[in-house]
This record gives C-alpha cells, structure tokens and sequence, in this order.
C-alpha cells in the first residue's frame, strides 16, 4: 500500500535543495514586548533540525 505524506508535517517543515529540512523557530508567536530587537530577528530565519529528529520527520514526508 502506497504510504501518505502527513499533511501536518508538510505544513511545519520545508525542504531544500541539497536535503535539508528546516523548521521555524519557537518564541515568535506572542508576547514579543519583552523580547529584545535582536530575540526577535532571530525568530524570523528559519532553523535545520536536529539529528536526533531526522529519520521521524523523512518517515512523515516519504515523497519529498
């Protein structure tokens, strides 16, 4: 049986070109006041994952 791609994964994670899988970063959502200038910039550039969450997040998205 063919295996599904989950859509929740395909909506939190990207894919580029040479394979790696980034992610947004947490802390962006609210309470930005007291965050500083620089905590919030940082928030805005997406991250690479971890190692150790790698071969979860390929079982999720089998096509891409």
């Amino acid at each position: 049986m063919k295996a599904k791609t989950k859509k929740a994964a395909i909506k939190r994670f990207r894919i580029t070109k040479k394979g790696k899988i980034l992610r947004q970063r947490q802390m962006a959502g609210h309470l930005k006041a007291n965050k500083t200038r620089s905590a919030k910039n940082r928030y805005k550039s997406p991250a690479q994952i971890a190692k150790a969450d790698l071969k979860n997040i390929e079982r999720l998205m089998p096509y891409n």
